[in-house]
């Protein structure tokens, strides 16, 4: 490709608004172009590092026995109707009528049509375990758009399914599938890590999600960097330490008698810092509320009342994750006082429980003689005690973790990084099958459900996260194996003759299988040297007279100081060891 004839143009500035390294690196380099928020048009030479991705994700998805096929972007709203994802996936999901007033939705994902072709497809044990996947578009109306490719709307992903006879079966899938993954992201050349993940909408018991570190990632991460422990903050676990603990063998609180409970006048002590410096005590000693209204899948709302040590925060996921509501919003004060607590001196104590889903966390079990709230303004309660002086409906892990918080693997402490997702792996179960009448007959004859799992890359993300890990200061700097292209030939010839040879040369190479950018544009030598940089091919070839009279011409890769003098006849040659793509039968 001649880079005069090249469909995009670089930019000496990128847009002032612009957040993330990797947006601001393709746009200016050509790479990609904003149509609406959160849309993207791939220019040629993204598209071509994308094909690359693909090419390896195909490769590995192929190794693991997956079969590629397409399914469609649009589906009947019945499929989803009998998953029960209709009505619980939220306004991300894009639903619309056709003219026959038939509802349709544009796929975020494919677990119904891969489940209503394994009903159709699949009869008996003999025909499993399979593993399909395929590339296509999804379209997620995300409310926040943004650092590029980062978070959009529209995508490709690779998302694959597994079908398996059993939960053996599926299990022996999924851990090819975690594999294939680490191996895919070792082959973009980007460190990630694996971690522990809340299922959310997806459903099923197990999955994990695979993260790259950056600043501007969207996630947080708990890790362990002495077990390699590793959990999105929505399910991170951290081992719980009391402060005043209750003596092991009264955890039955049948023979273990505390302080009794004793109101106390504390004004103007609505938070947890004002009424453990009014109280000289430490923030561990008391018992903070946390309030949300929660939504269920029968429409009915209830007030939800969290209760965690004073030094811990509520982990919203994990409290969605154990009372199973759709959503919560934060309760209003409205809200609060009509089962009778009081924000800011709130407690379980005498609330009226039948308008109220108690929710405990597991560190207050552990400790002996808590202040709680009076539900009285300007009060507290000494020494409250869980089971003794109030109940809860769960007793749960409801903290979040926190910088510093203890392994509960290993004891070691946790430290809490950014992350972006650049793939996900769930182990869905049966949840979709039986839905939708996925089934096989057994040896014996029976019918029984198959058991799915599914996994998703998202393609542009990856593409935007190789770029934030190669790039320096001049532009972008890709490993061979994702360039758009292998080789940019830079001419600077101030002659028709020297012309020619540059000519040739680009024949030659094109000859030769090697991949090449040929910039023969009219431009000075500091602007070519410049787009070579930001474009970030691996190799850059120069010609021109100064080359020619040393006896060839200058060869450089993208992160060399320096360049070498390669002779004519020797380039191909030279090129073919050190900038051929490997194959994948080279990939141990």
């Amino acid at each position: 490709m001649k880079l005069a004839s090249l469909f995009g143009t670089t930019l000496r500035a990128a847009p002032a608004d612009v957040e993330a390294v990797s947006h601001r690196l393709l746009l200016r380099a050509g790479y990609i172009r904003q149509i609406a928020a959160g849309i993207f048009a791939y220019l040629p030479l993204a598209h071509r590092t994308l094909k690359n991705i693909e090419r390896i994700i195909r490769e590995e998805m192929n190794r693991a026995t997956g079969q590629e096929m397409l399914m469609p972007v649009v589906h009947p709203a019945e499929l989803w109707q009998r998953s029960g994802r209709w009505h619980s996936w939220g306004d991300e999901m894009i639903r619309f009528k056709d003219r026959r007033a038939h509802d349709w939705l544009i796929a975020p994902t494919h677990e119904e049509a891969v489940a209503v072709l394994a009903s159709s497809e699949i009869a008996s044990y003999r025909q499993l375990p399979q593993l399909v996947y395929q590339f296509q578009t999804k379209f997620r109306d995300e409310p926040r758009p943004r650092a590029g490719l980062i978070r959009t709307r529209e995508f490709v992903m690779k998302d694959a399914y597994s079908l398996d006879r059993d939960e053996t079966g599926l299990q022996t899938q999924y851990a090819i599938m975690y594999l294939a993954y680490q191996r895919i992201y070792e082959r973009c050349g980007i460190p990630v890590h694996a971690v522990n993940s809340a299922v959310g909408n997806m459903g099923g018991s197990k999955a994990h999600e695979f993260h790259y570190l950056s600043p501007v990632g969207e996630d947080t991460l708990a890790l362990c960097a002495h077990c390699q422990y590793g959990a999105n903050l929505e399910v991170a676990e951290f081992k719980r330490v009391p402060f005043r603990p209750v003596p092991e063998f009264a955890m039955n609180r049948v023979s273990y008698a505390p302080e009794p409970m004793h109101k106390v006048e504390t004004p103007h002590t609505a938070t947890i810092d004002d009424l453990a410096a009014s109280l000289m005590i430490d923030k561990r000693q008391t018992a903070k509320a946390v309030f949300f209204m929660g939504e269920f899948a029968d429409q009915s709302t209830k007030l939800i009342f969290c209760v965690v040590r004073g030094d811990d925060e509520v982990n919203e996921h994990k409290v969605l994750q154990h009372t199973h509501a759709k959503s919560l919003r934060t309760a209003t004060t409205e809200e609060i006082a009509a089962v009778g607590a009081v924000p800011g001196y709130a407690s379980p104590i005498g609330i009226d429980r039948s308008k109220t889903l108690v929710v405990v966390d597991w560190t207050v079990q552990m400790e002996s003689g808590l202040v709680a709230g009076a539900n009285e303004a300007g009060y507290h309660i000494l020494h409250t005690q869980y089971g003794r002086d109030y109940s809860a409906d769960l007793c749960v892990d409801i903290a979040a973790v926190y910088d510093g918080a203890i392994c509960d693997c290993c004891g070691q402490p946790l430290a809490l990084k950014r992350g972006i997702e650049v793939g996900n792996i769930f182990q869905l179960g049966t949840r979709y099958s039986e839905a939708l009448n996925a089934r096989y007959t057994d040896e014996q004859g029976k019918s029984q459900a198959i058991w799915m799992g599914s996994y998703g890359i998202g393609l542009g993300r990856l593409l935007a996260c190789i770029a934030e890990e190669y790039h320096d200061d001049k532009g972008l700097c890709w490993p061979k194996d994702i360039a758009p292209y292998q080789v940019m030939l830079v001419s600077l010839a101030k002659t028709a003759e020297i012309k020619a040879i540059a000519d040739q040369l680009y024949s030659d190479l094109q000859a030769a299988g090697i991949e090449v950018l040929y910039d023969d544009r009219d431009a000075s030598p500091g602007v070519k040297f410049g787009d070579a940089d930001l474009i970030g091919l691996p190799i850059r070839i120069t010609i021109g007279d100064r080359s020619l009279k040393n006896g060839g011409v200058e060869v450089k890769t993208r992160r060399a100081s320096e360049s070498t003098t390669v002779r004519l006849d020797q380039i191909i040659s030279t090129l073919r060891a050190h900038a051929m793509r490997p194959s994948a039968d080279d990939i141990p």
